[in-house]
């Protein structure tokens, strides 16, 4: 399952991501779609839905911020890079240019049985159907203060505090960090943060003083193995401590102490990354039955769960086995809304055309050190003997660069345009 360059590059346009041709709507009255949360996948959708049907479906995005703070690059906000400024996202294009009605407000349920959503302030909403981009929730430690030792996995201000905290490090320092059992947002993140805090202490002049230890819940590392094993014991390798196989039980934050069940550890910077699941707007729906994530049919990310006609999940909170990107959110998106657009056109989505065609591609960077990146890449395709979307293609950079690093930007910037200009 290799990909070369060529290849990748390819997999980096977002447009590109699905190759579905949308089919017109023909209702008698507008189709009314609610579109929850308006992050990469809710975004995308809500564009998609208007533009792909010709403006013949009334979209209404529901997200409780006047904007959306990228998760993507904001790991070089800590070293200072980039600011959050940078990585807000508005929602002026959607509502002035697509006529998306973006509404400020928090969705807190769902009556699949009336196909209707209520909101905390503005009532109940009703739809044709019903677009659930809600993103991760965190499975918080027992005491935990994220004000002393913040996750900042999602951009935010936890993710200046962190940036304050690294700032901080001097020598003999300890700075610890740690990697949530997978599935979690964005395989490789957790491996480039740390990166880029073993780079902020080897720029400072603390290499073979100050230290970083990684406590990782999974075996091994999740993505981009070859460039992250290549980092941690060659680049950085007397500052990475990496440490597999260490699953968190608290965190007593006034300390700066880490317990696990195996040994406690005690750091001067704390950064933890806590286990992740779909939020409680969707597990108190009953739409994860008794897992994390929600199951749906990859073919529509139409909900399993029996009483909810119309409503699909996409993006981070769906039970696919597709990574929990920025860039699979968008690509979900988009077949999420073509699956839609056919539904209220009475065209079936189980042809052998459509699921022949039925497919997504993830591509990302991971900067490295201050100026250099490698590239992941992975392209998925539907599976009619599982029923599920299968891995077909894979690939990483050989080496990091600051060729890479440059194309970052440009792949970044027709992401953010692609889901929300």
């Amino acid at each position: 399952m290799s990909m070369n360059r060529r290849r990748f590059l390819q997999a980096c346009g977002a447009s590109a991501a699905v190759s579905i041709a949308p089919t017109r709507v023909k209702a008698a009255s507008a189709p009314h779609v609610v579109v929850i949360g308006g992050g990469f996948a809710g975004a995308t959708a809500a564009k998609y839905l208007r533009m792909w049907s010709d403006r013949t479906i009334d979209v209404t995005l529901v997200d409780p911020n006047a904007s959306h703070t990228s998760c993507v690059l904001s790991n070089l906000v800590l070293n200072r890079r980039i600011t959050l400024k940078e990585l807000k996202m508005d929602y002026g294009s959607l509502s002035s240019f697509y006529g998306v009605n973006v509404v400020r407000d928090r969705a807190n349920k769902v009556d699949g049985a009336g196909k209707r959503v209520r909101l905390k302030e503005g009532g109940w909403l009703n739809y044709d159907h019903l677009v659930i981009a809600t993103g991760i929730n965190m499975i918080n430690p027992p005491s935990i203060d994220y004000k002393l030792t913040p996750h900042a996995w999602i951009a935010g201000g936890q993710t200046n505090r962190l940036a304050s905290l690294l700032n901080k490090v001097g020598p003999d320092s300890t700075v610890i960090m740690t990697i949530p059992k997978s599935p979690y947002r964005c395989p490789p993140g957790p491996y480039e943060r740390a990166c880029l805090i073993a780079d902020i202490i080897k720029r400072k002049g603390l290499e073979g003083s100050a230290r970083l230890q990684v406590l990782d819940a999974n075996s091994s590392i999740q993505a981009e193995k070859h460039t992250f094993e290549n980092a941690f014991n060659n680049l950085y390798g007397n500052i990475v401590e990496y440490i597999t196989d260490v699953e968190v039980e608290d965190v007593i934050s006034t300390e700066g102490r880490v317990v696990t069940r195996t040994a406690d550890y005690v750091g001067d910077v704390v950064n933890i990354i806590p286990q992740q699941r779909a939020m409680g707007f969707i597990r108190n729906a009953g739409l994860t039955g008794d897992g994390l994530w929600a199951s749906v049919d990859p073919l529509t990310y139409a909900s399993t769960v029996s009483g909810f006609d119309g409503v699909h999940i996409i993006g981070d909170s769906q039970a696919t086995g597709q990574p929990k990107s920025a860039h699979m959110a968008n690509a979900q998106a988009k077949m999420c809304v073509d699956a839609i657009i056919r539904s209220l056109a009475g065209v079936p989505n189980d042809d052998p055309e459509r699921v022949a065609n039925v497919t997504t591609a993830s591509a990302c960077y991971s900067p490295i050190t201050y100026d250099q990146a490698s590239w992941l890449s992975a392209v998925f395709a539907y599976n009619t003997e599982s029923g599920q979307m299968a891995l077909t293609h894979l690939g990483e950079a050989d080496r990091w660069s600051t060729g890479n690093y440059r194309q970052m930007f440009g792949w970044a910037s027709n992401l953010f345009t692609d889901s929300f200009h």
